[in-house]
């Protein structure tokens, strides 16, 4: 149930995401968000039905390539021109003096961790010949992924040093951020094909999250998909949510996403800590981000106070490091009654 929820989560925000950016580079002075909304929509219902090899898997190198190459394009560019490596500080910049912890690395997300690259097995093991091939997939994209985090980062402290990254996100959002970026670094005709391939990571999470959704709810429930109607069964009532979903302010949505995003990821670390030492090989890889990750779930969940339960931020911290202490107690007793070695 929770990778379902966090997987119509992803579907929603990286309908909204895509959309608004979209709608900001068009310039228009009449809005063409709803428009563009149903466009997206579309596309992912078409995506979601069809057999893979359809479209997604017609598209997704094209798709990739434009990505990774507008990443690589915006690096070459900052050296190109010239642009200085600014003075690094632990000055908290956010003109809300949010907390650093355990706010940034939920921030960052995906782009760090990500638990929702987990949610797509009921897709790639119906989609490689070797089990193995996985750890290529899933370790590979996120690597691949952080990559492309630490570039863009890399190029918003470099070229929008100071406050200018506040007041333009303040003034015209994620999109003015990008756009500007793009521009400086690559030029016009450069700089338009980076922000496509910012937009197209959005979309190509989107209309996979819908369909492993919908894998997970017929693997479930036992309904057969090779039928079309069966699919639709299936699908549309996630799309119905998805739109419904829409509506809500995009930050707290995004907070939402989050969250759910960070909490598989440590499920998945803790599983994958116990699958280690269970095979009696070196577990702490898994252990140590682990615990982290857990403490910054834990203590996001009582400090925000939109999403949480608004709680001071030192109790929250102390809480979500108590409840990794708690979880690695439990780890570590039931590894010595298992007589497991360490």
């Amino acid at each position: 149930f929770f990778a379902l929820l966090l997987l119509i989560l992803v579907g929603t925000v990286f309908v909204t995401a895509p959309a608004n950016m979209i709608n900001d580079v068009i310039g228009s002075e009449t809005s063409y968000l709803t428009i563009v909304l149903f466009a997206i929509f579309f596309y992912y219902i078409v995506a979601t039905l069809l057999p893979i090899d359809k479209i997604i898997g017609k598209i997704y190198p094209v798709l990739g390539l434009l990505l990774i190459l507008s990443a690589i394009g915006i690096c070459i560019g900052m050296f190109v021109i010239g642009k200085p490596i600014p003075e690094i500080t632990f000055q908290n910049m956010h003109p809300q003096n949010i907390p650093y912890f355990p706010v940034i690395f939920l921030t960052i997300s995906c782009g760090a961790l990500s638990g929702f690259h987990a949610a797509q097995s009921p897709i790639i093991s119906r989609t490689i010949n070797n089990e193995k091939d996985g750890r290529k997939v899933f370790y590979g994209m996120m690597i691949l992924e952080a990559a492309i985090a630490m570039v863009w980062a890399a190029a918003s402290m470099s070229i929008l040093d100071g406050d200018q990254l506040n007041v333009l996100l303040q003034n015209g959002g994620p999109t003015a951020v990008v756009n500007k970026i793009a521009i400086i670094s690559l030029g016009s005709i450069g700089g338009t094909i980076a922000v496509l391939g910012v937009i197209v990571l959005p979309i190509t999470s989107g209309d996979t999250s819908f369909r492993a959704a919908r894998m997970i709810i017929a693997d479930y429930l036992k309904i057969d998909q090779k039928v079309l109607k069966n699919r639709f069964m299936v699908a549309i009532p996630l799309f119905i949510i998805s739109f419904i979903l829409t509506n809500m302010d995009f930050q707290l949505l995004w907070r939402y996403f989050s969250w759910a995003n960070q909490v598989t990821a440590a499920i998945a670390l803790w599983i994958g800590a116990v699958y280690l030492y269970q095979k009696k090989t070196y577990y702490l890889i898994a252990l140590v981000p682990a615990f982290f990750i857990t403490s910054v779930v834990g203590s996001y969940i009582f400090y925000d106070p939109n999403v949480g339960l608004g709680l001071d931020i030192q109790i929250s911290n102390w809480i979500g490091i108590g409840i990794s202490t708690l979880i690695t107690i439990l780890f570590f007793k039931n590894k010595r009654e298992q007589g497991v070695p360490h």
